[in-house]
Order: structure tokens, then C-alpha cells, then sequence
């Protein structure tokens, strides 16, 4: 029982940490916060629980492919210093994925969440309400800062000791 809730560990580790170092998971992230905090919050959207499980379905496609995308990564610049042609096509193949993942997400959010009505409510609900429409502006400021800045010192990159700190991005 104690290797299986260890392994649990690991693993939530792993999702922390590729949210701490890496950018794009950091997008991701964020952009599933805004939707779910529409979704969750607010009552401006009719969406059904085949929909939700769509969109659970879509994000847990997206948040995988980025796990597994940094996974080679770093096992691509831990088993060689050099560039090398396989290296970059492991690189490329598996941003592709990730890339391939994202577009998916973003045409079942477009699916499931392109209700001219609900947006509607949501312009005039912004309309009548300033203070929150600050507050909405405010959060998107501050998301955009957590995209690029993250962690502060602990969202760079670790250097690959093999090469004196010098990242070599196939």
C-alpha cells in the first residue's frame, strides 16, 4: 500500500514540476481556470454532462501530452549533449503531439462553448458590473505575468550539467 500511495506522489511531483518549469503547461493551466471558473461560477452557459466530460476529456488530452512532451524533453537532452537528428525529430514529434492535443481541446471548447447567448450575458453582465469586469482584467493580468514569470528563480529551466549550464534545444 505504501508503494502505491508513493507512486501517487511521483507522479503529482511530476505534474508540479512541469507546471513550475515549463511555460506551455502553465497555458494550459491557466486557460482551463478561466473555463472552468466560467463554467463553475457563473450561470451563463447550458452545458450538459456529456459536455463537461467532452471538455474534462479534452483538457486531460492536453495536460498528458505536455507531461509526456517534457518527459522527452529532458530524456532527449539527458541521453546526449549533442544535437542530433533523431533528438530534434523526438523533440518536434512529441511538441506536435501536444500541438495536435491543443487544437482538439480548443475545437471541443468551440463546440461545446460557442453559445452566442451565453456571451451575451456575460458582455452585459460586465456591462453592469465595472468592479468585476476590473477584477476579470486584473486576473488576466496577473495569469499573463504567472505564463512568463511562473515560479520566479524556480521556474527556469535546470542546467544540463553535462554541458556547464548550457541548454542545447535540439
Amino acid at each position: 500500500m505504501k508503494q502505491l500511495f508513493l507512486s501517487f506522489g511521483y507522479a503529482f511531483r511530476g505534474i508540479w514540476t512541469t507546471l513550475v518549469h515549463e511555460r506551455n503547461m502553465r497555458i494550459h493551466f491557466v486557460c482551463m481556470a478561466y473555463m472552468y471558473t466560467f463554467l463553475l461560477v457563473y450561470d451563463f452557459f447550458e452545458v450538459s454532462r456529456t459536455q463537461f466530460a467532452l471538455l474534462f476529456l479534452a483538457n486531460a488530452l492536453v495536460v498528458a501530452a505536455e507531461l509526456i512532451n517534457t518527459a522527452v524533453e529532458r530524456a532527449v537532452d539527458l541521453a546526449s549533449v549533442k544535437r542530433t537528428e533523431n533528438g530534434k525529430l523526438a523533440k518536434d514529434a512529441a511538441a506536435g503531439a501536444v500541438l495536435c492535443c491543443a487544437i482538439f481541446a480548443v475545437a471541443t471548447g468551440i463546440a461545446v462553448l460557442g453559445q452566442k447567448a451565453a456571451f451575451l450575458k456575460l458582455f452585459f453582465y460586465y456591462r453592469e458590473n465595472p468592479g468585476m469586469l476590473l477584477v476579470f482584467v486584473l486576473s488576466v493580468i496577473l495569469s499573463t505575468w504567472f505564463i512568463f514569470k511562473g515560479f520566479g528563480k524556480y521556474s527556469r529551466r535546470e542546467p544540463n550539467t553535462k554541458t556547464g549550464g548550457k541548454e542545447h534545444h535540439q
